[in-house]
């Protein structure tokens, strides 16, 4: 494990416009740099480079961070990956940490399970080319499924022996231990008896990211009663099925490159077309695709297109595992295969150019593929119809872009014959339903395209309102924490003294005095982080949020940090606020920010016991409740005053 000394060194050494500058060409604009995206493409450059604070940003697509980040993001490396590439960069010499007993056992365990798991495959391999058992039913297999040479050596696919346990006595003949031969699922102890898993199968291994082995698939070729076709490795210290996608080792860099990854069931589908030249090709391994497994693949692209053979019914089965797909953002086209095709039969059966010609020319959009299906069930029937138009719009709300969702809905208005409005009305009926749902946390963006607010709008108003307020105090506290203010404290009635005071520290001790936090969850964290190193004596500076370990406060440390300086235009419009630019009177930007702030969480709090009022109906809990409104009605009022006498400054 890296020491923490030596990432700081990293950290302080790499220089984000050195770093982005071996990937993108940056040209000199004013203290920045500007260049093309390398994350989409486009023809005007938007993607901004900050020396002075090591970060960078692109406004089209969002896209932020340090130099870290960066690598991570372009060359798809782990943090410890980025860091050991920017350490060789700028010649750094990397210290390890000395791991404790129990951390060494563990990475001693899975290295035990790597290990075993290569010796298991070159076993497998061996059998299938070199045994006559192997040549006569596995290879046999493989050729009649027109799999080359290549393609075999390349998956390493194999045999294992119809025996008891020739594997496992193999194994322990070369000094491998029972224990981790049972650990890995290659050895079974039954009572004491041990045998082979994958006795008499084709063997399929699975690969991680770097390649390595780390569990496999088999096929039982022989009928046999009582023994599924399939069987794969259990989950293991390195094998964990829910985050692993069959073929991912092989298909990342044309997933990238093609920027689109096809989704198929089987070993042979990802085989067979990687063969055809479709090497962006990945499987779900005969699991329920999982929102690990998703995730995996949005690290290479957000478009997916998912290969079903020609049942239909079991297109529909797999609706809820699409709409998780959506849910992650990503783009999802559909391809339907010929009544009793698979991927793998199709291709074996046409030649390259017409599988892509038929993947070309088949492919369709799942929602409006999703529509058309359940459009041919409804028929004239009014009640189904009312279910379709429901279950098309809540996948539509699982969608997390807002233009998107609104594309989607003017498609759907036309296909069901519905209007617009109606659709829009129930979208975002689902999506405050959501929105509520989240604790305490705010999305905006599901506010915005709100068209009609119920008895909640109030609420819902002072919810996004309190949202922008956060934001713009945490912007202040990253881009001026260790500026220092001076400020008039009241020592007598007719004696005041100046103190000096940084910025995070009045902020942070104004919050604290009233018992207030933020509602929005990475603010708060953003918060917490100043708040226990000020007790420590110390003012964070902006790159130790820049490079935060929790990606949600780095990501929003940069936007925030690359973000104009101005109080949001919102405010100045509605509540007739004008002002020059924060810094001009940092003090006045800050406490104006603060006694707003404050307003709003006391409109919350009058909506909370409004609500409470309206539902309880014993006496003495009412008074209770009308005494505290009218202790918060005080400090409304004052703070009123106060609000009054700074806007007229």
């Amino acid at each position: 494990m890296i020491t923490k000394d030596t990432i700081q060194t990293i950290i302080e050494t790499a220089r984000v416009e050195e770093v982005i500058g071996d990937f993108v060409t940056l040209r000199k604009r004013g203290v920045n740099y500007v260049g093309l995206c390398p994350f989409h493409n486009e023809k005007t450059p938007s993607f901004t480079v900050s020396p002075a604070k090591g970060i960078y940003k692109c406004f089209g697509c969002g896209k932020a961070g340090n130099p870290i980040n960066f690598v991570m993001d372009h060359e798809h490396y782990s943090y410890p990956e980025a860091l050991r590439y920017l350490a060789k960069k700028y010649n750094i010499e990397i210290e390890e940490e000395e791991q404790t007993p129990e951390q060494l056992q563990e990475l001693n365990e899975k290295e035990s399970l790597y290990s075993v798991s290569a010796f298991a495959q070159k076993y497998f391999t061996d059998r299938l080319n070199n045994s006559e058992e192997g040549k006569a039913i596995g290879l046999s297999y493989f050729k009649n499924r027109d799999f080359r040479e290549h393609t075999i050596e390349k998956f390493q696919l194999g045999y294992s022996p119809d025996s008891w346990d020739a594997f496992t006595k193999y194994a322990l003949e070369n000094g491998y231990k029972e224990e981790y031969l049972i650990k890995s699922g290659l050895t079974i102890d039954k009572n004491g008896k041990r045998f082979d898993r994958f006795s008499a199968r084709v063997i399929f291994p699975i690969h991680n990211l770097s390649g390595r082995v780390i569990g496999f698939g088999g096929r039982i070729l022989k009928s046999a009663e009582n023994k599924p076709k399939y069987v794969n490795s259990p989950e293991s210290d390195i094998y964990n099925k829910s985050k692993v996608l069959y073929g991912i080792y092989f298909a990342k860099s044309a997933v990238i490159s093609k920027d689109n990854c096809y989704l198929v069931e089987g070993y042979t589908d990802v085989i067979s077309l990687h063969q055809a030249g479709f090497e962006n090709v990945v499987a779900s391994s005969g699991t329920s695709l999982t929102t690990d497994q998703i995730r995996l693949i949005k690290r290479y692209t957000p478009n997916i297109t998912i290969l079903f053979d020609g049942d239909e019914a079991g297109l529909k089965a797999s609706f809820r595992g699409i709409d998780m797909i959506l849910e992650q953002g990503m783009n999802v086209k559909i391809v339907m295969f010929p009544e009793g095709e698979d991927p793998d039969s199709y291709v074996r059966n046409h030649r390259s150019i017409e599988v892509e010609e038929f993947l070309t020319g088949q492919t369709r959009d799942f929602i409006q593929f999703k529509t058309n299906i359940l459009l041919k069930e409804t028929k004239d029937d009014p009640v189904k119809k009312a279910g379709l138009i429901k279950e098309i719009v809540q996948t539509i709300s699982l969608i997390p872009d807002q233009i998107t969702r609104s594309v989607y809905i003017k498609e759907c208005s036309v296909m069901m014959d519905i209007e617009e409005q109606t659709l829009m009305n129930e979208l975002n009926k689902l999506l405050r339903k959501k929105f509520r749902e989240k604790d305490k946390q705010v999305i905006p963006v599901e506010l915005h395209d709100v068209y009609e607010f119920p008895s909640e709008q109030k609420l819902s108003i002072n919810i996004l309102d309190t949202y922008v307020l956060e934001k713009d105090l945490t912007r202040i506290l990253l881009n001026y924490g260790r500026q220092k203010l001076k400020l008039n404290q009241t020592i007598s009635d007719d004696q005041k003294e100046v103190i000096v005071e940084n910025v995070a520290k009045f902020i942070i001790n104004d919050l604290k005095s009233d018992g207030i936090e933020f509602s929005t969850k990475t603010y708060n964290l953003i918060l917490q982080d100043y708040d226990s190193f000020l007790e420590k004596d110390e003012v964070l500076t902006d790159n130790y949020f820049v490079s935060h370990k929790n990606s949600s406060i780095s990501s929003t440390a940069t936007d925030l940090l690359l973000s104009k300086y101005y109080l949001s235009e919102n405010w100045e419009i509605r509540e007739r606020i004008f002002t020059k630019k924060e810094d001009d009177n940092l003090y006045d930007t800050i406490y104006r920010l603060l006694i707003r702030f404050k307003d709003k969480k006391l409109d919350q709090k009058f909506f909370e016991i409004e609500t409470k009022l309206r539902e309880e109906f014993d006496d003495n809990k009412r008074i209770e409740l009308q005494k505290e409104y009218i202790e918060y009605k005080k400090i409304s009022m004052e703070i009123n005053r106060q609000l009054g006498r700074v806007i007229t400054r």
